[in-house]
């Protein structure tokens, strides 16, 4: 059952964390907490999966990068997941996942780049195919940005 305190650490936290460089020290005392009290909270409701995520959602616009694209990519089942490690692991990937194939669509590899250019989105995707050794993908460039959010509760 979660506390009164609870719930307005939960508002706090889907509210995004401040840009400073203890964010949680700031949370911590707006809800009259200690930074240390907060952070074992947030690791409780982790542990007991309240909390099933805790991510970033970085605005690449806003940091310059103009140009992003989806790299779908067809990798043999069999190795879908040590390749998808491999481009997990390029800086220049900031989603990697693997979807079921699907009739009239190939590919089961999905990885998203980002670029200030279309052409640099485009040597990232030779760059990691020369370093899986997968040939059969295609660039899907982004043409408008979508509204990015989440659940909000306890409002």
């Amino acid at each position: 059952m979660l506390t009164e305190q609870d719930k307005q650490i939960i508002r706090e936290l889907q509210n995004g964390l401040p840009l400073v460089s203890r964010p949680f020290k700031v949370i911590a005392g707006k809800l009259n907490m200690t930074e240390e009290g907060l952070i074992e909270r947030i690791r409780s409701f982790i542990a007991g999966g309240q909390i099933r995520r805790f991510g970033a959602a970085v605005r690449h616009q806003d940091l310059g990068y103009l140009y992003n694209a989806m790299v779908v990519w067809d990798v043999s089942d069999e190795k879908a997941t040590e390749t998808g490690l491999m481009m997990a692991d390029f800086e220049e990937v900031t989603h990697c996942y693997q979807r079921p194939r699907c009739l009239g669509w190939p590919y089961n590899l999905f990885t998203m780049v980002h670029g200030l250019s279309r052409e640099e989105c485009v040597r990232i995707a030779e760059k990691i195919s020369k370093a899986t050794g997968e040939k059969n993908y295609k660039l899907l460039f982004s043409t408008a940005e979508l509204k990015k959010s989440s659940m909000r509760y306890f409002e």
